[in-house]
């Protein structure tokens, strides 16, 4: 047989030999590998850690970049670079932190520290449009007096042509978030929602048809606002069709069926109809998470060092309410964006007790809970 040095061997018993000489030959090769020779470094005296030091540079980095791209978690890169100290180096390189995938970025709220912090951090140096995105929302919305630093990492992801940051900032824009009233630019919402949706976000290209209707930002046009709503519609039925699809060939070919993610209904509201539609994003889990066991008025001093690392320590709060009734999250429950100042979002004009970041939120979540639920549309 041959091995990995090159070497051959037999694994049978020479002619003469019994078992117990095979196995004393090779009892006296173990103790040789792990003799004190060995282990001072001895001339003629390899061991197996070795190989991985005899690997290029370029073949290790090429092999992290593969598992950074296909990573379904973060651990799954982590554990990689835990292999040893030459991996731990060489995958904080650029290169591979600009290939992590949007799972292997998903840190989790309850999960969040400095150490995540600057994970997220290296890898947005590093180039990642999906970790600039991430760590921007994550400044925006949980940590406090990082506002600016947020925004400029979410432009640098829209630069890139990341439909989510896009969207984002036209929400951004619509709301005037992190500003004042006055601070609102209508058309360049409209503008970032029209971007956003060439690249196929479906809520960026609903949004931008409610603009149309309501001549908000842009000229109005009924008929145009309108072919724009049927098209975000025809989008979600051929993702909910592909997602249904994939699940029935994963089933059919007798593997297990994973955890099914969280997912909202989508519209497809002109027509009655509601079909599954595709799991939030990493960002905006992250925000329900965290305003989920944080009041929204506590959530940036939980933060120390405006890393975010801390508990809040305080009694379980409302999420739609801080304790002085200020502030509010967006009714919506998976999207997860807090008010940044009183009444910056828009209320049900029929109740006044729900509210939304975006027209799109709001009339995902008329289609989904609300239309039961509000006051006025129960009252005969």
């Amino acid at each position: 047989m041959k091995t990995r040095r090159g070497a051959y061997y037999s694994c049978h018993a020479a002619p003469g030999e019994g078992p117990e000489a095979v196995h004393r030959r090779k009892r006296r090769r173990t103790a040789a590998e792990g003799s004190p020779a060995a282990a001072a470094g001895a001339p003629g005296v390899r061991l197996a850690g070795d190989m991985f030091e005899e690997l290029p540079d370029d073949l290790v980095v090429s092999i992290l970049r593969d598992v950074a791209a296909s990573a379904g978690s973060p651990a799954d890169l982590a554990g990689a670079m835990l292999t040893c100290k030459r991996f731990r180096d060489l995958g904080q390189t650029k290169l591979v932190l600009a290939r992590a995938s949007p799972r292997c970025l998903a840190v989790r709220a309850k999960a969040w520290s400095d150490d995540a912090h600057r994970f997220l951090q290296r890898c947005a140096d590093a180039g990642n449009l999906e970790a600039c995105y991430l760590l921007g929302m994550i400044r925006f919305y949980c940590l406090g007096g990082s506002r600016g630093s947020g925004v400029a990492l979410m432009a640098a992801a829209a630069v890139g042509g990341h439909r989510e940051a896009l969207y984002s900032l036209a929400v951004i824009q619509f709301n005037g978030s992190g500003g004042g009233k006055d601070d609102r630019d209508l058309r360049a919402g409209a503008a970032l929602c029209a971007r956003a949706a060439s690249l196929g976000h479906v809520d960026a290209l609903r949004e931008l048809g409610h603009c149309l209707q309501d001549g908000y930002g842009v000229r109005r046009s009924v008929l145009d606002g309108r072919r724009l709503l049927i098209q975000a519609n025809a989008r979600e039925l051929q993702a909910a069709v592909t997602a249904f699809a994939s699940v029935a060939g994963a089933g059919a070919g007798g593997g297990k069926a994973s955890a099914a993610p969280r997912r909202h209904s989508c519209l497809l509201s002109d027509f009655g109809c509601r079909a599954a539609s595709g799991e939030a994003h990493a960002a905006n889990r992250f925000l329900v998470d965290w305003f989920a066991s944080r009041p929204l008025g506590m959530a940036a001093a939980a933060a120390p060092g405006g890393n975010g690392n801390g508990n809040a320590g305080t009694a379980a709060a409302s999420p739609e309410e801080d304790a002085a009734g200020a502030l509010r999250l967006c009714s919506q429950a998976l999207c997860g964006r807090p008010e940044t100042r009183r009444h910056e979002f828009r209320r049900c004009s029929v109740c006044g007790v729900v509210n939304y970041c975006s027209r799109a939120c709001q009339a995902l979540h008329w289609k989904m809970a609300h239309k039961t639920e509000c006051g006025g549309a129960a009252a005969p």
